[in-house]
């Protein structure tokens, strides 16, 4: 089944550099799935608040979690419109003038009216979610969350109806005279980003071995 393209809406509709800009959800979906924090953005009090936080994605829903005591996360709660935002960077690109110097990169912006998720089985889901998602295999590894824990963390999902997802990729581009005149080198830096070596936690005893789902991440 084909998948639904992006939204047009006034807030998601590229003002600039247009070319940049994907349209099909499925490159929303990878962008979402590659990067591991996202920025939570809200006005509070009538001041603008962006939060890093930690997320997980289940089909065309976006679950992100916070404590119950965070007035951010309570104001979320209340239907307020909210910003999502996550940005993976490829490469800097050089180029032979200052002007011209960039990134490659993948971006997506998620408008959207925050919904508390507050149903036991469902809140559990949406945890597993952002478990399997930020620490893959640990949801089976680790202890259950108990009723304390629950009752600690609030989570919220966010529809992806309104998104956009704006890209550079490719070489550097110089303008015409610096391609003729100029000297400075111009070309990709790549970036990326890698999982190191496992540490374990002090009380873990020496003999105990990293399981296979951490490891599996190095290969990645």
């Amino acid at each position: 089944m084909a998948l639904a393209p992006l939204s047009g809406t006034p807030r998601s509709t590229l003002t600039r550099k247009k070319d940049r800009a994907a349209t099909d959800r499925t490159a929303l979906y990878e962008i979402l799935d590659e990067a591991l924090v996202c920025h939570l953005g809200l006005v509070l009090d009538g001041a603008p608040v962006v939060l890093p936080t930690g997320y997980g994605r289940d089909g065309d829903l976006l679950y992100v979690h916070g404590s119950t005591g965070s007035g951010n996360m309570r104001a979320a709660a209340t239907g307020l419109d909210v910003c999502v935002t996550v940005t993976l960077v490829d490469a800097v690109v050089y180029t032979r003038s200052i002007n011209n110097h960039s990134l490659n990169y993948r971006s997506a912006v998620v408008h959207a009216r925050a919904k508390p998720v507050t149903e036991r089985a469902e809140k559990l889901h949406a945890l597993r979610v952002l478990t399997d998602h930020l620490a893959p295999g640990s949801w089976e590894h680790a202890r259950d969350v108990n009723e304390k824990e629950l009752a600690a963390v609030a989570v919220l999902g966010l529809e992806l109806t309104e998104a956009s997802v704006k890209m550079r990729t490719g070489d550097a581009i110089d303008d015409p005279e610096d391609l003729e005149t100029g000297t400075a080198w111009a070309g990709l830096l790549p970036v990326h980003t890698k999982f190191g070596v496992p540490v374990a936690a002090s009380y873990v005893p020496s003999d105990r071995p990293v399981p296979d789902h951490i490891l599996s991440r190095r290969a990645l």
